[in-house]
C-alpha cells in the first residue's frame, strides 16, 4: 500500500478482526487476517494488540494449545464502542476522499 497506516487506522483494523471472532482469536491469525489489508509484521502487530489491552478494548486470556499456552484477544464492550467510532469517522472520512476524486482527469 502506498499510504501510511496511522495508529488508529491500525487500532481500528485490529478491532475489526477481532470483533468478527465472538469466542476471541489469537495473534498469529489476527496477523494473517490484517495482512489481507496491509503488510505488517508480528512486531507491530503486538504493540497494537498490548495498547488495545492497556485502553481495556481487549480482553486477553491463554489457553493450552498443542502442549503450550496460546494468548487469545477478544473485543471488549468498550471495544465494540471504540470501533464503531473508527468505523463511523471511516465513512466520513472515505466519503470526503472520494469527493475529491470526483470529476479528476486522468
Amino acid at each position: 500500500m502506498v499510504f501510511n497506516t496511522g495508529a488508529a487506522l491500525l487500532d481500528a483494523i485490529v478491532l475489526a478482526v477481532v470483533s468478527k471472532e465472538k469466542e476471541g482469536t489469537y495473534g498469529y491469525k489476527i496477523t494473517q487476517d490484517v495482512r489481507q489489508v496491509i503488510e505488517i509484521s508480528e512486531s507491530t502487530l503486538y504493540p497494537v494488540l498490548r495498547r488495545l489491552q492497556k485502553d481495556d478494548c481487549l480482553e486477553v486470556y491463554d489457553l493450552a494449545f498443542d502442549g503450550r499456552n496460546r494468548r487469545y484477544y477478544k473485543i471488549t464492550d468498550k471495544g465494540k464502542i471504540q470501533l464503531r467510532l473508527y468505523y463511523e469517522e471511516w465513512k466520513s472520512y472515505c466519503n470526503k476522499i472520494n469527493k475529491m476524486f470526483v470529476g479528476v482527469n486522468f
